[in-house]
């Protein structure tokens, strides 16, 4: 049974056979009952304001061009954030830290090999 339609009637709308049946197949198809099936095919159509009598062509095209404009514009926002936010914080925060790290000398000096001057004493190996 469909939910909330119950307690309602039936109600009887003469269409031919093979329209008849190609709706039942459809109805197949979604599941639902031939009244359901209806009923949201009329909703669709409300909702959308849309008619069969039009082609979709011309509302798909007008849809599709709103929505690449829309797209544009968001584009055109990031590019301004990018060029007076972003990119003037990072200028400022690498200025700061150059500021702020210590000029760093070498911790590690390469001394030049003295000449080894010759021994004058001696250890004595005391194997016993």
């Amino acid at each position: 049974m469909d939910k909330g339609y119950e307690k309602e009637s039936f109600e009887s709308i003469s269409i031919k056979t093979s329209v008849a049946k190609k709706f039942r197949l459809y109805s197949k198809k979604l599941h639902k009952s031939n009244s359901m099936t209806l009923l949201l095919m009329l909703d669709f159509f409300e909702a959308n304001n849309l008619s069969p009598d039009k082609s979709l062509d011309s509302t798909i095209y007008t849809l599709e061009n709103l929505i690449k404009k829309r797209i544009s514009a968001v584009i055109a926002i990031l590019r301004d954030i990018e060029k007076k936010q972003t990119k003037p914080t990072v200028a400022m925060l690498q200025a700061l830290f150059e500021e702020m790290e210590p000029k760093s000398k070498s911790l590690l000096v390469e001394r030049k090999k003295r000449k080894e001057l010759p021994t004058r004493f001696s250890e004595k190996n005391n194997n016993l």
